[in-house]
């Protein structure tokens, strides 16, 4: 099993930027990709981010891409979402994912582990 911790949302307004983090514990000397996910209000849980198990490939949705950046420490079983330029339609849920086995990292049944999420609220 593998315990995943978020931090680091909040309130910013639009324009300003967030650091989320994610702490992984447990089975943790086995490598996992990472992934980011957000369920913003009356809405389905949809990809952001992801990042493979050696952090030399990463992916992003479209509605992110150039704005945020996913990243991960091995040595400390970190994996990192810097978001910059945030708007109102960021406003969500934001939750982490670990994935112990290879597949389609933009799709949520690729993943076996998740975290409880942290609230983004961007203000107009």
């Amino acid at each position: 099993q593998v315990q995943l911790v978020e931090s680091g949302g909040g309130l910013v307004q639009a324009g300003g930027s967030l650091r989320l983090s994610c702490a992984a514990s447990g089975r943790t000397k086995s490598r996992y990709a990472m992934g980011w996910f957000r369920q913003g209000p009356g809405k389905e849980r949809e990809f952001v981010a992801a990042i493979s198990r050696s952090g030399g490939s990463t992916y992003y949705a479209d509605s992110v891409n150039g704005r945020f950046t996913i990243s991960r420490d091995n040595a400390k079983n970190t994996v990192s979402l810097q978001m910059n330029s945030l708007n109102p339609e960021d406003t969500a849920v934001y939750y982490c994912a670990a994935a112990n086995r290879y597949g389609n990292y933009v799709r949520r049944d690729a993943y076996d582990y998740w975290g409880q999420g942290t609230q983004v609220t961007v203000s107009s």
